[in-house]
Order: structure tokens, then sequence, then C-alpha cells
């Protein structure tokens, strides 16, 4: 798990002025939390890109699904990779598969985002009666 800490430290150092980056990990959030945040950085910055290292690149691509298939995101880059990581158990390197995956609002995110605020707000009015 060291190895992976540490590249995805690497990674932070290099990509730290990327503020709609989301490094996705499939043992630190739930997979809705990361859905969204990247409908949020998608309301700021209107994209998003979306990066992952190994077993953690599944999740990536099931939060772009997510967002696709609910109206809110398009697709404009998809990135694949290797990177090299220190393996400290055996102290040679190796390597990692990496994903980034960018995605665009689409046209209606807007208001598609309004009206899940509005249908929120009218269900927690509705508990407080």
């Amino acid at each position: 798990m060291e190895e992976i800490t540490e590249g995805v430290n690497n990674i932070n150092i290099v990509d730290a002025h990327k503020k709609n980056r989301i490094q996705v990990s499939n043992t630190k959030k739930p997979l809705f939390f990361y859905v969204n945040l990247a409908k949020r950085y998608m309301q700021q910055h209107n994209e998003v890109e979306l990066s992952a290292l190994g077993m953690a690149i599944a999740t990536v691509v099931t939060i772009a699904e997510i967002l696709k298939n609910n109206g809110l995101a398009v697709e404009k880059k998809i990135t694949t990779s290797t990177v090299d990581m220190k393996d400290e158990s055996r102290g040679r390197p190796i390597q990692k598969a990496k994903i980034e995956i960018m995605l665009g609002k689409t046209e209606n995110f807007d208001e598609l985002m309004a009206a899940a605020a509005e249908e929120r707000e009218a269900a927690d009015a509705e508990e407080q009666s």
C-alpha cells in the first residue's frame, strides 16, 4: 500500500496546479463522495479531470459513467499510461496503470443540478413538517 501512497503523493506534487483534478482511490472514500465532488468541480470549473492508478481505475470509469448516464457530463478526453513506482517490499521499480478522464458539463447541467436541489429542498421541507 505504501507504494501507491507514494505514487499518489508524487502526482500531487507534479499536478498541484490543477484545481479541477480528482485523484480517486478505491479505498479511502465511497463512490458517491467522488460523484458529488465531481459535480461540484464541474459547477466551479465547467470540467473535471478524474485520475486513478491501478485498481482504482474501475472506480474512475464507474464515476464517469454515472455522470454521463445522468446527463450531467460529456467525455472530452481519456488518457491511459503507466507510471513507474518503487515497490518497497522488493526494492525494485514496478509499473502501475494510470487513467485520466476529462469530463465537461452538458448543456443542461445547470438545469439538472437546480432541479435536483429543488427536489432535496422539497424533501427536507416535507420531513420537517
